[in-house]
């Protein structure tokens, strides 16, 4: 994973403090509409399992409050085991290369993924038109651009929705994964960002709009976080900190700090 050298022009009109020289872009809720479509997975699997494990009683995954809380942002096996955790259930975790019918942490995570590739396959995926806006400034001014996502389907999306063009590097599930990396809300995958971009993490900004990822950025010591609420917990993304919140990417074009 070598470091990318990024000619910065200048921060200035992206909103963004001068000092910064590349950005660090969440993908799922930031770049694309993936965000409503990981719930919707997260729903279908945890809900199965619980129906299974508890019958017609059980108390459903809440796709709002309990995807915030518990998974969003985080590495599968890691939402897995959290969730399930403050439903008063341990598993083991098993290994990455579990198969979806296993009950492990692993294995629950991997049957997550089988209902995202099958949503997707139906629905196809969407990006924020303000968020395309944005890249394209970020290039134009020469700010670097890499996507730090623990999605291992981070280059799919890219590839399908045409980020890929937008984008200089990536950090995913995958890397996580190859290089033995902690995910959201530990630093590790930002800070893996920020040495491909060829930064210190001082000069890259954080762009995030889960309460893990932004809790990461602070953590890993980034000059600059921007959260991203689509969902309505602006406070909670400045609680959690935050320099400053949006609704849209473009809200920061033109923008002098």
């Amino acid at each position: 994973m070598g470091p990318a050298v990024f000619a910065m022009k200048s921060a200035q009109g992206l909103g963004l403090p001068a000092e910064v020289r590349a950005g660090l872009f969440d993908m799922d809720g930031v770049l694309t509409k993936t965000a409503v479509v990981h719930a919707a997975a997260w729903k279908q699997m945890f809900d199965e399992f619980l129906r299974a494990r508890e019958g017609n009683g059980f108390r459903p995954f809440d796709v709002v409050l309990d995807y915030e809380q518990y998974v969003d942002g985080k590495p599968r096996h890691d939402g897995v085991r959290d969730y399930l955790t403050a439903r008063g259930i341990s598993l083991s975790d098993g290994s990455p290369s579990d198969d979806p019918s296993q009950v492990t942490n692993f294995g629950l995570g991997n049957r997550k993924d089988v209902f995202l590739h099958e949503i997707i396959a139906k629905q196809g995926v969407e990006v924020y038109d303000g968020s395309v806006q944005y890249l394209k400034a970020a290039r134009s001014a020469g700010l670097g651009r890499v996507v730090v996502s623990s999605s291992a389907n981070t280059k799919e999306v890219l590839d399908a929705t045409g980020l890929s063009d937008l984008v200089e590097g990536r950090v995913d599930g995958h890397t996580l994964v190859e290089y033995n990396l902690r995910g959201k809300p530990a630093p590790d995958s930002f800070l893996a960002g920020a040495r491909l971009a060829g930064v210190a993490p001082g000069q890259a900004a954080v762009f995030e709009d889960s309460l893990a990822g932004v809790e990461a950025g602070l953590n890993g010591g980034f000059g600059f976080v921007v959260g991203v609420d689509r969902v309505g917990h602006r406070a909670a993304l400045l609680e959690t900190g935050a320099n400053v919140v949006v609704t849209d990417l473009a809200e920061l074009i033109g923008v002098r700090r």
